[in-house]
């Protein structure tokens, strides 16, 4: 007997072989992955359930990394920086040597083009242990999922920053989501502190923007030893007058 071995037949087998591979994950695995959207630059992603356009999920990450990378040059390993960007607005986190090294970091943050606000909360110290620096990636890990599986909290709207065990929120929000949302974070074990840093938005925005809304029933509450949730710090802003920035922090519970 002749077996065909055309480079169609060949191509056939080798998409069925793949194909099982895939099925078996998936079987394995008992679920799918979360929905992304590709990205413009190595190891981004787009998710889906944002309230940002894609554009400007984009430009966050981009930005991000041009913030870093002059941080970065300025300074090499005396500084151990992290800047997480939710449209222009920027919380730098991590560890510098000197409060001026910190004060030069805002300002070289401040020079990117499209950075709205900056709020710098490096630690002026030694730096972070590889244990305390794990134990945040664990912790943000736990807030996620406390906000996933929170009621009337849009996860895929807040972005999560951990550093030292103070847990930061940021992203587009009604003043009630965000009360689930910080409470929530402060109920997970570990978290020493959550800070507000959101973009409140009204319930019609909301809708506008996710096409649907839950109105909470009742209010918010976290149990009594959790950890306290804190109004956002203070911003430099280098677009807009005092009083009128992007950011309206949430009133201490």
């Amino acid at each position: 007997m002749t077996i065909n071995r055309t480079p169609t037949a060949r191509t056939a087998r080798t998409a069925l072989f793949i194909f099982g591979l895939v099925g078996a994950s998936l079987t394995l695995s008992g679920c799918l992955a979360p929905v992304l959207v590709g990205g413009a630059a190595a190891g981004t992603a787009v998710v889906a359930t944002d309230r940002r356009s894609s554009g400007a999920q984009l430009d966050d990450k981009n930005l991000g990394f041009k913030v870093q990378h002059a941080i970065s040059q300025k300074f090499g390993d005396t500084v151990r920086i992290d800047a997480n960007i939710y449209e222009g607005q920027v919380l730098l986190t991590g560890d510098a040597p000197t409060e001026a090294v910190k004060a030069e970091a805002t300002t070289l943050a401040k020079t990117q083009q499209g950075v709205k606000t900056v709020y710098n909360e490096m630690v002026v110290g030694d730096p972070a242990s590889f244990g305390t620096r794990s134990n945040d990636t664990w912790l943000s890990s736990k807030v996620r999922t406390a906000l996933l599986n929170t009621k009337f909290v849009p996860s895929g709207s807040i972005s999560t920053t951990t550093d030292r065990s103070v847990v930061f929120l940021q992203g587009k929000v009604t003043q009630v989501e965000g009360e689930y949302a910080a409470n929530a974070a402060a109920d997970v074990s570990g978290v020493h502190k959550v800070v507000k840093l959101f973009n409140v938005i009204s319930r019609d925005e909301a809708v506008r923007l996710s096409g649907s809304y839950s109105d909470p029933t009742g209010t918010s509450s976290k149990s009594p030893n959790s950890a306290p949730v804190v109004n956002a710090p203070g911003a430099d802003s280098t677009t807009e007058p005092a009083g009128s920035g992007a950011v309206e922090s949430l009133p201490i519970k």
